[in-house]
């Protein structure tokens, strides 16, 4: 068993977080720093979830988030990550579009080359505009929702806040503000763009690790403002420490704070038991059979698996439980690993260092939808491609690499199920469709892993596979989120609280949520 801890384990506790992905240490470290006795219990024998390094190959590592674009300047200025080896502020990656014989459109510190003078100048406008209303939002994805209809004081002034920094956008920009929130990013982007691999490069973001495409309505755009919140616009960037990197500092933070982490240390049950005024939450049973008592539980995991399998619909009112069953969970995005021999080449570019994106047209990402929405797997992949060991050498021996891609769109539930033979033929698909690009890279593998949405699920502990736990949809959304009654972290039960990707305001290594939580519970 692998224990993080400041001075031997302590028997009693004020809080107990199950899950050390980075909202839940975040949640951890907050806690910690404000006196509590903090327990973090993480099933894995690592802290980190899906942004920790698993080799997939002797010598080969990679993460499942395999870059970082919005990270919590805030969290990580209270926490202190830099003098833990964090450094926020890392060289972004260049965005690079791929299309069959065409040169690639690169979008990198707030330019764009590779396509016509039109869209050059267009880019520009559009930009001013998507980052106008993505500072308008940004407040609010640190703060907590208020619940409709609750009229405190601190609720009211939340939602004032929220509704001033929209009104400062002026009249005829709160109006466009408006009308684009609810408009499909194909309708957005093809009102300032010709170009087809721009258009579909800009709305990756808006799509990336969700059950979206270009044509759904409301959620991409509202995804790809969220996105652009901070300094970083969105551009993202892979740590010299590489992503692992931000969860080394997290853990290093929450210890030095006095949290303890425990891995390999699975929570099989929440103990929730009757009381005079009703349930209240008194702790967790492991797997191995331990009982652990604290005043409040944290559930970084989803909710799905926090209610439905944690806590138990048997205590649950009905109408709760039927919401969470409800709740859309399956994960659409795929992860390929390659182990590779040397540095591939890819058509039109010196070298392969940013993010790239295969997806030559936004009908190409919406066929790909449709297909997955029925069960099936495209013939005609679309994906992102990094090679994140051009910044972490830790990730592949000397003069080899490590090739990342998550594609899209792939669904957890497959006709016929997931069979050896059906990832085996979804794996070299995807290969084939790389090859296209990299025509020299067959021969450079050394070794493939193909992880499907089923198999993140089983081996994270994440229901469905999903990036964001549930679905980042408009009934899904802010005081939505992940559903009423547990949209402010805490939950029907007292004493029971969540912190991760589930809560608003959704996925993605922010720290937000888990900042989020931990205000709520201090207060």
């Amino acid at each position: 068993m692998t224990t993080t801890q400041p001075t031997g384990r302590q028997t009693k506790h004020d809080s107990i977080i199950i899950g050390a992905g980075h909202n839940g240490l975040v949640c951890a470290a907050y806690l910690a720093r404000s006196g509590q006795r903090v327990l973090v219990l993480e099933a894995s024998d690592a802290p980190g979830g899906l942004a920790a390094n698993r080799e997939f190959h002797p010598g080969y590592r990679s993460s499942i988030a395999h870059s970082i674009s919005h990270f919590s300047q805030k969290v990580a200025a209270d926490l202190k990550l830099a003098s833990y080896g964090f450094e926020n502020a890392t060289k972004p990656l260049a965005t690079i579009g791929l299309g069959s014989g065409k040169e690639p459109v690169v979008l990198q510190n707030g330019t764009v080359s590779g396509t016509n003078s039109d869209d050059v100048a267009s880019f520009q406008d559009y930009s001013r505009m998507m980052h106008r209303f993505a500072d308008a939002l940004e407040p609010s994805w640190l703060k907590t929702i208020p619940r409709i209809g609750i009229g405190s004081f601190r609720d009211m002034l939340t939602f004032a806040q929220i509704g001033l920094s929209i009104r400062r956008l002026g009249r005829e920009n709160m109006r466009e503000f408006m009308r684009i929130a609810a408009l499909p990013a194909r309708d957005l982007l093809d009102e300032y763009f010709d170009d087809d691999v721009l258009k579909a490069v800009l709305s990756w973001d808006g799509i990336i690790g969700s059950r979206l495409a270009p044509r759904s309505p409301n959620s991409a755009v509202l995804m790809l403002l969220y996105r652009m919140a901070g300094k970083s616009r969105g551009a993202h960037a892979i740590p010299a420490s590489g992503v692992n990197g931000v969860i080394q500092a997290l853990s290093a933070s929450a210890t030095a704070s006095g949290a303890e982490i425990r891995c390999a240390s699975r929570v099989d049950r929440i103990l929730v038991e009757g009381s005079a005024d009703g349930l209240v939450t008194k702790g967790v049973l492991l797997a191995d059979g331990e009982r652990i008592e604290a005043d409040r539980v944290i559930s970084a995991t989803d909710p799905q698996r926090t209610f439905l399998n944690l806590v138990g619909v048997e205590n649950l009112e009905i109408g709760f439980t039927n919401r969470i069953r409800r709740l859309r969970c399956d994960g659409y995005v795929a992860k390929l690993h390659l182990a590779l021999d040397g540095l591939p080449s890819f058509d039109g570019l010196e070298q392969p260092d940013g993010r790239m994106i295969i997806a030559p047209t936004m009908d190409a990402i919406e066929f790909a939808y449709d297909d997955a929405k029925h069960g099936d797997c495209s013939a005609d992949p679309v994906m992102e491609i990094v090679i994140p060991s051009l910044h972490d050498r830790s990730l592949a021996p000397d003069g080899k690499h490590v090739l990342s891609a998550h594609v899209m769109y792939v669904p957890r539930n497959l006709k016929g199920g997931w069979t050896d033979e059906a990832r085996q033929q979804m794996q070299e698909r995807v290969i084939e469709t790389i090859a296209q690009y990299a025509p020299g890279i067959r021969d450079q593998i050394v070794h493939s892993e193909f992880l499907t949405p089923a198999d993140l699920e089983r081996e994270y502990r994440v229901t469905g596979g999903h990036w964001h736990h549930t679905e980042f949809a408009m009934d899904q959304m802010l005081m939505m989120r992940p559903t009423y009654e547990a949209a402010q972290y805490s939950t029907p039960i007292p004493g029971l609280f969540l912190c991760a990707a589930g809560c608003h305001p959704g996925g993605d290594i922010t720290g937000a949520a888990g900042h989020n939580a931990a205000q709520e519970i201090l207060r």
